[in-house]
């Protein structure tokens, strides 16, 4: 299916799609069949903000009945997968929902569904699927799109770093990799250097610390690396302010 628009067949009377494939609908897809999510996003966020708590802010607002508020943050997703992704609520579950309180914000980072190096390859794969599946669907309805980027061992980087256009804005999450572990940080470099060298993007935003040595390297070569603090990284700066 390189480089084809996917077709959709018509549906047999009954039939529901329980696999969402209505949200590549249109859709390029490269050599390993991922959808390419293409970034619409023309500059980096300002801030950002966690979906969990952008579904309490939109809450809150349409009580007060303010349909057409606006929060300068872009949604993401670094957390438990259980806190965007569930089975009834979740942001793959109910996209149109999703991107209703997403298009309040000034744009979207794409989920960061988990590809663990103890889970199956085919549960990985499909994981990054719906990372670019997500992404382009937003992208669709007018969302200023980021694409994350999320590597597990080595065997993912055939397909880990597909769908995302080169020379753009890329963004990782520094807090569920945890770099800063011994037994971590080989893998996390090797990833990052191979996600550099392959997309060769101009902006990286980091979800977390960014002072690991890697980055440095990244920064030489001319990337620029925006750094956003986790809500652990704060938490630690307020104790440490108090004590």
């Amino acid at each position: 299916m390189t480089n084809n628009t996917l077709i959709i067949p018509k549906p047999r009377t009954g039939i529901v799609d329980i696999w969402q494939s209505w949200m590549v609908e249109g859709a390029t897809w490269d050599e390993c069949d991922i959808p390419i999510c293409p970034t619409t996003a023309t500059e980096p966020p300002k801030h950002l903000i966690p979906y969990w708590e952008a579904k309490t802010i939109h809450r809150r607002e349409m009580r007060r009945g303010n349909t057409s508020y606006h929060v300068d943050a872009y949604v993401h997703t670094y957390g438990d997968d259980q806190k965007f992704d569930g089975a009834r609520s979740g942001m793959w579950q109910k996209p149109d929902e999703a991107i209703e309180i997403i298009s309040h914000f000034d744009g979207l980072i794409t989920p960061d569904t988990s590809t663990y190096a103890d889970f199956p390859d085919p549960l990985k794969r499909y994981n990054t699927y719906r990372m670019r599946a997500f992404g382009y669907y937003a992208g669709r309805h007018g969302v200023a799109v980021i694409n994350n980027v999320r590597w597990g061992s080595i065997e993912t980087w055939p397909y880990c770093y597909r769908g995302i256009e080169k020379d753009s804005i890329v963004a990782i999450g520094t807090v569920a990799s945890n770099p800063w572990k011994l037994d971590n940080r080989p893998l996390f470099e090797e990833g990052l250097r191979e996600m550099a060298r392959v997309l060769t993007p101009r902006t990286i935003i980091v979800y977390g610390s960014a002072g690991n040595r890697v980055f440095e390297e990244l920064r030489r070569a001319g990337i620029l690396i925006i750094d956003f603090p986790s809500q652990t990284n704060l938490a630690f700066r307020k104790a440490a302010h108090h004590e």
